[in-house]
């Protein structure tokens, strides 16, 4: 099996997104006046959340896939006379 980029991307942006969640939830509101008061920090941590999620999720569901392929013997090929 192949190297999975799936799992480190997907720890990394979980890791990205909960620490701009925590940054959002807790930073001052005056802080996002530039940004017409939409705090900036808390969206795009729940977006790095959900993407982070799912490359997680994608790359437990690649890894069983490929552990049940190994497990599986392979029938012998007919030879088509």
């Amino acid at each position: 099996m192949g190297i999975d980029i799936r799992l480190p991307l997907g720890i990394l942006f979980l890791l990205l997104g909960l620490i701009l969640v925590v940054y959002g939830a807790a930073s001052d509101a005056s802080l996002y006046g530039q940004s017409l008061g939409i705090n900036v920090n808390l969206y795009w941590g729940v977006v790095l959340l959900v993407f982070g999620a799912l490359m997680y999720a994608l790359s437990r569901r690649g890894a069983r896939a490929a552990a049940r392929a190994e497990n599986i013997p392979q029938s012998p090929r007919s030879s088509g006379h």
